[in-house]
């Protein structure tokens, strides 16, 4: 079957006829010319060819986007069950499941969607599976979700018809549920310490109704109230202050008694409550010494002794950071991540002092705050006397074998595995490693072994093999086999990790008798919990952690577990605190922080043990055996990072709080670590209207001509600060530069904009309300009216889209006809050039022989001379003159031809 894409040039045959029934001649000539024109006009008409096979391609398109996470999967399975079993021998479904990404759905693979889910890009969606069908088959295009796309659907009536494939939807969730939605989030950006202020609230939704909402701050519920909702609208202020410095997180949740659509109940928001340039001491003591000299000094000073309520908001303002004797796993993770952005693009300063809970005692080994330090907390192999004998207790039981969301198919024991592993690692030549997986029984993989030469690759394979055999864990039979392999240990110090199911750890036996015996040698135990606090278990696990004179860890994320494992490794293994005291050696480094020579204390009564890292100085060595930096500094990018390893308060420090020059050493040292002020004539403006972020860098003339030298940069991070990006500013005018971002929904950043040296920062910002959650309804109208225009429709029923009709679709053939015809053009141009042409029809042809060949070649008959009468002899004509001659010659020429004819 042929059809035609432009028909309107088929007037052009019959012009083509009358042509050629005018110049018969020439086409009796030149038939190839003929036909060239002939393809010419059939390739202006544009000739398709059928194409299609029998079966049917079925593209369904599944939202994977929040907002439709509660209205459409509990249908999905049901619904792809009911295609599968409808569809023909010869017919195919390909799945793409879409958000703000659209991925091809393997067979093997199942509903998880690993993409970003706040946003609904339908759009691109359907073009995404329009550019990968096949060209050989009929399709059709099924979108299965609640209409409520992020984007505009305008553009792609035109693909659809020239593909000729038509769409179909399939809404999921009842049209006109209750549902109550967070429209905006309002405050100041910034207000004094202690100023009120008002959060401004709008919520749209039906019924009118009267709708409780609840506050939080920082994580923490703050208040709650209530708004009316009429016609559709509502709104309600609350009256807030706050007298802690930083940027405070406001979060309000709505709390209806009857709601379709629960994910769009949240809004948020940003309030930076400026104090000034200050630091924030993040202390171990409730009366920090080093906070009391700063203070007297005139800084300002954020004390905070309780690490779990920080959150990287408190670096908004502040211009250093102190950890002072603060262990890693008391403070929050996302804090810690926030510091290297806050140090390497903002330009803050860092300093961590020493003590039994700083460095690698604390747990800061392989963290991104070591990587900032000018020191590092490995533990060296010239250091025998330090190594440690570690009993890894691990829980095999038939819990251990479920596959945790988000942890890429693996199961709970093969996470285990991997923790266990990097426990291994980890350890030191001269330590030494037992392990132990346990459900009923205790089954020893690993005897205890010191981890020479090849003994730590071989326990790492061995502990990869670990399987999830039933039952649930024995804790007492592990920790007694653990307790009975550790008894042989040479090592000085002795420690075991149990790895535990929160909600399946069973008989406790007497194990309160058999840790009092173990602590009693000196054995030491923590606690990796997979779970939460709440868990039924978990309160059991907490006491033997207790008990055993360690630290317990729960943890429901399981891309958590190898980084858990790793840290309590550390902070056991590499707890190297130097008790004895040693004398201070002082170096010329100290220079580099202040011009002033500082009269040093003579010796310090502990420290621990560190390294220095290259392109680092120390101003102060230990003068012991170790010669190991008590007070060393470095920059990063525009921040400065000091580390003193010695304890400024607590235990160990009484020699060096007596030191006179205590406090002259912190406030200098503080100082540095604050770096100069911003200087004058610059200054940054951020907005956020809707998902744009936009700041504006404002400078006088004295700017001008340092920005046409180098031009300014503005690093963007967000949440766990692992990833920066660089925006690209846009000069606007004289004075002022402009970079724009759009930000991911309900995910705040910070940022910080490089001018030379010096670092402007701001944040954090947020979008306070996500655009996956607006229900713009005129989506579903667009949905709609494309079906419509495409040949689709909604489909209640989906068993029947197999019986839909099917649209012929069609093969392009320009391209053979125009490969014919370039043949053909080719062949008459040889021809032409040759001299050759085609005889009339009728014509004969006479064939002679020749003799000096085999074959018979056709000769053109000669023609019989014209007869003429007997000449009369005359007088010889005098010769012609050579140009006459050639006239002459072409007159009799011209006479002859006719006379031919």
């Amino acid at each position: 079957m042929i059809q035609f894409a432009s028909p309107e040039w088929f007037p052009l045959v019959p012009l083509l006829l009358i042509a050629g029934w005018k110049w018969r001649r020439l086409l009796r000539q030149r038939p190839l010319r003929l036909a060239c024109l002939a393809l010419l006009v059939l390739l202006l008409t544009g000739p398709e060819v059928r194409r299609l096979q029998s079966g049917l391609d079925l593209w369904v398109l599944v939202d994977q986007s929040s907002s439709a996470e509660d209205s459409l999967h509990p249908n999905l399975r049901e619904w792809e069950a009911l295609l599968q079993r409808s569809r023909g021998a010869d017919d195919r479904i390909l799945y793409v499941d879409y958000a703000d990404e659209s991925i091809l759905r393997g067979e093997d693979e199942t509903l998880a969607f690993s993409g970003n889910r706040e946003r609904t890009r339908t759009a691109s969606a359907i073009r995404f599976a329009l550019n990968r069908m096949a060209s050989d088959r009929a399709s059709r295009l099924l979108v299965l979700s609640d209409g409520y796309s992020t984007e505009p659907l305008a553009g792609l009536g035109e693909p659809l018809a020239g593909q000729r494939v038509p769409l179909d939807f399939r809404l999921a969730g009842a049209p006109g549920a209750t549902d109550y939605r967070v429209v905006n989030v309002e405050a100041p950006n910034r207000v004094q310490p202690s100023e009120p202020f008002l959060l401004e609230l709008t919520v749209a939704g039906r019924p009118n109704a009267t709708v409780p909402f609840r506050l939080y701050l920082n994580g923490k519920p703050a208040g709650s109230g209530s708004v009316e909702v009429a016609d559709g609208r509502g709104a309600a202020r609350i009256a807030e202050r706050t007298g802690t410095p930083g940027a405070h997180r406001y979060e309000i949740e709505l709390l209806p008694e009857d709601d379709a659509y629960p994910g769009n109940n949240y809004g948020e928001t940003w309030v930076e409550v400026a104090g000034g340039p200050r630091i924030l001491l993040v202390s171990g003591y409730e009366d920090d010494p080093a906070g009391e000299v700063l203070s007297q000094q005139g800084f300002a000073v954020d004390l905070e002794t309780d690490p779990s309520s920080l959150n990287p908001g408190r670096l908004s303002g502040a211009r250093a950071v102190i950890i002072n004797n603060v262990p890693a796993d008391a403070v929050p993770g996302e804090f810690l991540q926030s510091l290297d952005f806050f140090v390497r693009e903002q330009g803050g300063g860092f300093l961590m002092a020493g003590g039994r809970h700083s460095f690698g005692a604390g747990g800061y080994h392989g963290s991104v705050v070591e990587d900032l330090l000018p020191v590092s907390t490995e533990l060296r192999e010239d250091h025998r006397r330090l190594s440690t004998a570690m009993a890894i207790v691990m829980d095999r039981s038939g819990s251990m074998n479920a596959v945790l969301p988000g942890a890429g198919g693996q199961n709970k024991m093969q996470l285990a595995n991997r923790g266990a592993a990097k426990t291994i690692e980890l350890l030191g030549a001269t330590d030494a490693v037992t392990v132990f997986a346990v459900d009923t029984r205790a089954h020893q993989i690993i005897p205890l072994t010191t981890l020479e030469g090849g003994g730590r690759e071989q326990a790492v394979n061995a502990v990869g093999r670990i399987s999830s055999q039933g039952g649930g864990i024995f804790v007492y039979t592990g920790l007694g086999a653990a307790w009975e392999e550790l008894q042989k240990a040479e090592q000085g110090q002795r420690h075991v990790i149990l790895f535990a199911d929160a909600m399946d750890a069973e008989e406790p036996g007497d194990y309160r008798s058999l840790l009092e015996t173990m602590t009693a040698d000196g054995v030491t135990l923590s606690v990796i919990g997979l779970g939460t606090e709440e868990d039924a278990d978990a309160d059991f696990l907490k006491d033997v952690a207790n008990r055993g004179n360690g630290r317990y860890f729960f943890s429901s994320d399981p891309a958590e577990l190898p980084a858990i494992f790793m840290q309590e490794t550390v902070a056991v293994a590499r707890s190297t605190f130097i008790e004895e005291p040693a004398a201070l050696r002082e170096t010329a480094a100290w220079s580099e922080i202040s011009p002033g020579r500082l009269d040093w204390v003579e010796a310090v009564d502990g420290y621990n043990l560190t390294y220095l890292r290259e392109q680092s100085a120390a101003s102060a060595f230990a003068a012991d055996e170790y010669n190991a930096p008590l007070v060393a500094q470095t920059r990063r990018g525009p921040g400065r990072t000091a580390a003193v390893t010695f304890p400024l308060g607590g235990d160990y420090s009484a020699r060096v709080r007596e030191w006179p020059a205590y406090g002259d050493f912190i406030q200098t040292l503080a100082r540095w670590l604050m770096g100069e002020d911003t200087p004058r004539g610059i200054s940054l403006r951020t907005r956020v209207e809707g998902e744009i972020l936009t700041v504006d860098l404002l400078y006088d003339e004295r700017w001008q001509e340092p920005l046409a030298q180098t031009a300014p940069l503005l690093h963007l991070a967000g949440p766990g600060g692992e990833e920066t990006l660089s925006i690209p500013w846009e000069r606007l005018e004289p004075g002022r530069f402009r970079a724009s971002h759009r930000l991911r929904a309900s995910e705040w950043v910070r940022g910080a904009a490089q001018v030379g040296q010096h670092a402007l920062s701001f944040g954090p910002v947020v979008t306070g309300i996500s655009p996956e959650w607006a229900f713009d309804r005129t989506r579903i109208t667009e949905l709609r009216n494309l079906a419509h225009l495409s040949g689709g429709e909604e489909r209640l029923d989906l068993s029947n889209i197999w019986q839909a009709p099917r649209q012929p679709a069609f093969r392009d053939s320009r391209a053979w006809l125009v490969l014919l015809l370039l043949a053909l053009f080719l062949l008459e141009a040889l021809q032409t050039r040759l001299g050759g042409r085609l005889r009339p029809a009728g014509e004969s042809m006479k064939t002679r022989s020749r003799t000096d060949g085999p074959a018979s070649v056709p000769v053109r008959p000669r023609r019989p001379k014209p007869s003429r009468p007997p000449a009369t002899r005359a007088e010889p004509e005098p010769p012609t003159p050579p140009r006459e001659e050639t006239e002459l010659r072409r007159k009799r020429f011209t006479l002859a031809k006719r006379r031919g004819r």
